[in-house]
């Protein structure tokens, strides 16, 4: 079976709606699309110092979609964001920080991104073999009673130190401390361009104001793609984003916040394909990538991570960033979706909408 009728596939009764749905919202013409020039034509534009041009051509030129202009990250930060106990306890092969790195070079992935400890812990044999994204910050949960806030755990010198090439944080947008968070990454991305790193930036929304009348508005189209427009502005070079599942009115819904008719009709629709391209219209149109992340792992995990990759690469994203759907099971099973997820971006058929 070709690559292309493998997708055909796994999404199944999507099919035809996602590979064959034209954006009539935001044209392709009007963006800076991922391919192998990309780096020199657009993002070289920027006044990041050009040895941080270096790091982030160390991901894209990095793993099976190496040279493509498309990059498949594996992300494990959940032992802090979500407890080792609960990350690990499916696969506790993954206590061991070699097998994470193992798994995202058996998974063709062009980073691997970690905590400082668990990158730290086996740097010296791995750094070499793989980009390293050190995870700079992190909201742990053994506080009681939890709170929602991301703490900086590790310093952009120490991931410089251990031979990192990216560093990556999360912002909570929304939340009461976001503004404080957005001080702390704009000054770690600042000096991880110095050092010739690459950043990618978790954008997140936090607000139980953000829930109304029973809908969840936290992955609304809208509200996520100012949070991209927020990310870009403090200089991330990727921004990771979860995938819009609504395109209602969020700010309008929620009473709070400024937006405009057009974003629902001419910038968007209910299509997945047109909610995550007005999401990339925030991350200047492209200039800055967009990643959008697997998700939680479940019963279904295979069909799903290839149907988020065919929406962001349709859109004009950058890729995926996929952890739990990969490491809590057996270690070929999760080589097997990262393949599945990387077969997408290199597939030719799979068309920008």
């Amino acid at each position: 079976m070709s690559s292309y009728s493998n997708i055909q596939s796994l999404l199944g009764d999507q099919a035809e709606s996602l590979l064959g749905h034209t954006c009539s919202t935001i044209s392709k013409d009007r963006l800076h699309l991922p391919g192998p020039n990309w780096l020199d034509s657009v993002h070289s534009q920027s006044d990041r110092p050009t040895r941080a041009l270096g790091g982030l051509a160390a991901m894209l030129n990095h793993g099976r979609l190496g040279g493509s202009g498309y990059v498949s990250i594996l992300p494990v930060d959940q032992g802090i964001e979500h407890t080792g106990g609960a990350s690990f306890a499916p696969n506790p092969d993954y206590f061991d920080p070699a097998n994470i790195v193992e798994l995202a070079i058996d998974g063709g992935c062009n980073a691997v991104c970690s905590t400082l400890g668990v990158l730290g812990s086996v740097s010296r044999y791995y750094a070499h073999k793989i980009p390293f994204m050190v995870k700079l910050n992190h909201n742990e949960i053994l506080s009681y009673p939890n709170f929602y806030d991301q703490t900086m755990f590790a310093s952009v010198d120490q991931a410089f130190d251990m031979g990192a090439q990216a560093v990556g944080a999360t912002i909570y947008f929304g939340s009461h401390e976001s503004r404080r968070q957005i001080q702390e990454v704009s000054e770690a991305f600042s000096r991880a361009h110095e050092l010739g790193m690459a950043t990618v930036l978790w954008c997140y929304l936090r607000n139980s104001a953000f829930k109304k009348g029973g809908v969840d508005y936290h992955d609304a189209a809208d509200l996520t793609g100012q949070a991209n427009h927020l990310g870009v502005t403090i200089q991330a070079d990727i921004i990771k984003q979860k995938l819009p599942t609504k395109n209602n009115p969020g700010f309008t819904d929620i009473g709070f916040g400024k937006t405009h008719d057009k974003v629902y009709g001419e910038l968007s629709s209910d299509h997945p394909v047109d909610m995550c391209r007005y999401q990339l219209a925030n991350c200047y149109m492209g200039r800055s990538g967009l990643i959008n992340s697997g998700g939680a792992s479940g019963s279904n995990d295979l069909a799903q991570a290839v149907e988020t990759a065919v929406v962001n690469k349709r859109a004009g994203g950058m890729g995926l960033i996929s952890g739990r759907k990969a490491f809590q099971k057996a270690k070929g099973e999760g080589v097997e979706l990262l393949h599945a997820i990387q077969d997408v971006y290199l597939c030719n058929d799979v068309t920008i909408a």
